[in-house]
């Protein structure tokens, strides 16, 4: 099944468990899908269970598997990703983690165009969330990586993507949805606390440099804060 809107189709669905598979997911890379989930609504829900977050758009990616016996989320990891380099929009990046990224379409996209990645969440710069990987599985988008002494990370983190690069200023809509997903999530996984989230540069330092010097760490701490005030619904 394909998501219609405006006829077109698309290969992510809203939220159907029934979808979590990517075998459908064949559509070339290169069409704008309307951001449909970009709304003013600032509530997510995370089904613990799972792993579900709604409302997001589900793009189930084929790179994940099981969590290792007894792992459970306790770290958030933020990543930086744009498709090609520096440009927004498009659907290069589901393309990517989906495994179906035509190399044709970019000179870039041959260096990359075979790589086995994913990442749980995807938020666009408009504020649109999907999902590739549910949250109690392993998603496959840390690499070599150690937070704290402890590596692996994979095995016990929930990796976000922002679209976005590591010198052009993240959005007011990430800014805005990303504390109220990043609440939803400790809710579910309490194990997880503001202590817990790390950027892609801090696991990986060398190797990685994401979400870079663009990405506002306090402004992130500022909303989480208060979206932790009483009376604020997340």
């Amino acid at each position: 099944m394909y998501s219609l809107l405006r006829g077109i189709s698309y290969p992510c669905e809203s939220l159907t468990l029934s979808t979590l598979s990517a075998d459908h997911v064949k559509k070339p890379a290169g069409t704008r899908r309307p951001s449909f989930l970009a709304s003013n609504t600032l509530q997510f829900h995370v089904s613990d269970d799972v792993g579900i977050v709604t409302p997001a758009v589900q793009c189930p990616s084929p790179n994940q598997d099981e969590r290792p016996a007894g792992a459970v989320p306790e770290l958030l990891v933020i990543h930086g990703i744009s498709l090609p380099p520096g440009k927004f929009g498009g659907d290069y990046i589901e393309a990517l983690f989906t495994n179906t990224l035509d190399p044709q379409q970019h000179p870039y996209f041959r260096e990359i165009a075979d790589l086995k990645v994913s990442a749980h969440l995807l938020l666009r710069r408009d504020g649109a969330l999907l999902q590739f990987v549910p949250l109690t599985r392993r998603a496959w988008h840390a690499g070599d990586s150690k937070f704290r002494g402890r590596s692996c990370c994979n095995d016990y983190s929930i990796g976000i993507e922002l679209e976005g690069t590591d010198d052009e200023a993240y959005t007011d809509q990430q800014y805005q949805r990303l504390p109220v997903l990043i609440h939803a999530i400790i809710r579910a996984y309490p194990q997880i606390s503001a202590r817990q989230i790390a950027g892609h540069c801090d696991i990986a330092p060398g190797r990685k440099s994401d979400p870079g010097p663009a990405f506002d760490w306090l402004r992130l701490y500022d909303g989480l804060a208060a979206n932790s005030s009483p009376g604020k619904s997340t």
